[in-house]
């Protein structure tokens, strides 16, 4: 898709949501950018970007700001921090599905999702099967397009430590390439470039297949006139 557009970032103050707004910006295509966050957000000042505190539990309120061509959902909770099943569901299923039908309902073409490495519908554990369930919801939507981001352990700067996740990726680094962590900026840019070809259908992009993208990126924007 190389044609201007509208796009709209679902967790932007999150690890990938905060490098996908940032890359978003850069890209000459793109007319606006949309943040819709639940708190204040320390994002780039740009004339371009509109940021939106919103109410998740009364998304139907903001109908307005789903009216755009592509949405960009990097929301996401942990079991440690939803506290129960019920709460990570909400986050990790509701929410997305929510504003996945408010920008289908609005006109958009392509929703692009991240969602994580093991996703199954049917699996026994309940993160990979919310995160399957996730994925089945949205493919029934209609949207043009749909990609999905299945990466594994994401590291980058966070504003809190993590231990288990510290010791998964010093794990990770003996694990096979497809499971080994993977930085949110080459999901983030991943994501951008997928945004720019707008495949039909849907399009499953795995850590092997995302690593190197930040760079594959920055070598794209130096060809721009």
């Amino acid at each position: 898709m190389t044609h201007s557009r509208t796009v709209l970032v679902l967790g932007a103050t999150g690890l990938v949501g905060r490098s996908l707004v940032n890359l978003l910006l850069r890209e000459p295509s793109i007319l606006s950018v949309t943040a819709v966050v639940r708190r204040a957000a320390n994002l780039p000042s740009d004339p371009r970007l509109s940021v939106h505190l919103t109410d998740f539990e009364h998304l139907d309120d903001h109908a307005d700001a789903f009216r755009v061509d592509q949405v960009f959902c990097a929301l996401g909770t942990t079991m440690r921090h939803a506290g129960t099943q019920e709460r990570f569901r909400l986050v990790d299923h509701d929410y997305p599905l929510k504003a996945a039908q408010l920008s289908r309902a609005g006109g958009a073409t392509h929703y692009l999702l991240i969602s994580a490495i093991g996703a199954d519908p049917s699996s026994r554990i309940f993160y990979n099967r919310v995160k399957g369930e996730t994925e089945t919801d949205l493919t029934r939507l209609g949207f043009r397009s749909l990609t999905i981001a299945r990466p594994s352990l994401l590291v980058g700067p966070r504003g809190e430590v993590r231990l288990g996740e510290r010791i998964g990726h010093l794990l990770g680094l003996l694990a096979p390439p497809s499971f080994r962590p993977i930085a949110a900026m080459d999901v983030a840019a991943a994501l951008t470039l997928a945004a720019r070809d707008s495949r039909l259908g849907v399009c499953i992009l795995m850590s092997k297949e995302m690593r190197g993208a930040s760079m594959r990126l920055a070598k794209s924007l130096a060809t721009i006139p």
